[in-house]
């Protein structure tokens, strides 16, 4: 029987899982296998494992169970093994490489942070600051602006706001990076201006979380900065 795999843990974990259940409909009881001194928290998969916020839901709340009482590794949505044997096999076959994981995780929470920019704000901003932007605009809006006038002030305005961006996102990850053990960045995507991941030290996540809120609050209308954590180490296992 095929087994839906949480997370992996030292078999000193307490495993304390209380009454949390697993994936599934019903929810799957929760078990642990175990080897190496290293346990992997399963239950038995459903047939029918889709993306569905139930399913979602239990997946992250087992592992947030499991992470509050001690290090683990956490497993991605959806990691189904053939049986008990092959994740027994996995836990002797990787032991070294999980064990120096763990010891590396004990301590530690991921805090995610992302940057929202809103369009319309910072393109109002760049108009209102750019004498050059300002001038073609009123040129284009009067319509006494030609083709060549439009398709500059296009490019000034994507320029301007890029570069925006990027300034923003280099001052969020500059403020930050000091109070972080490792991070992990995204390229910079058309819904953020900035997405990381840092992995924190418990006794400076009340520090970090600080820093963030000050950065936050520094940044005016149309700039919103959302911070998450602290989290089981997803990013980082």
């Amino acid at each position: 029987m095929s087994v839906y795999v949480y997370a992996i843990t030292k078999d000193s974990h307490p495993l304390d899982l209380g009454d949390t259940k697993g994936v599934g409909d019903p929810p799957g009881e929760l078990r642990t296998v175990s080897s190496a001194s290293l346990c992997a928290v399963v239950s038995e998969s459903p047939d029918d494992l889709s993306v569905a916020r139930r399913d979602l839901q239990a997946h992250q709340e087992v592992q947030a169970r499991l992470w509050s009482e001690g290090p683990t590794l956490p497993l991605s949505f959806g990691f189904v093994a053939a049986d008990e044997e092959a994740v027994r096999g996995v836990l002797e076959e990787q032991a070294q490489l999980f064990t120096q994981r763990l010891d590396e995780l004990a301590g530690r929470a991921e805090f995610n942070v992302k940057g929202v920019l809103d369009e319309d704000t910072v393109v109002r901003a760049v108009l209102e600051d750019n004498s050059q932007a300002r001038e073609l605009n009123r040129r284009t809006l009067e319509g006494g602006g030609t083709y060549d006038d439009r398709l500059a002030l296009g490019q000034l305005v994507a320029q301007e706001v890029q570069g925006r961006q990027d300034a923003l996102a280099a001052e969020v990850l500059a403020g930050l990076r000091p109070l972080a053990a490792a991070e992990k960045v995204a390229p910079p995507s058309q819904q953020y201006f900035v997405s990381a991941s840092f992995l924190v030290e418990d006794d400076k996540a009340e520090e970090f979380g600080r820093a963030g809120q000050e950065l936050a609050e520094r940044y005016g209308e149309g700039v919103e900065l959302r911070m998450r954590g602290p989290l089981p180490p997803y990013s980082f296992v």
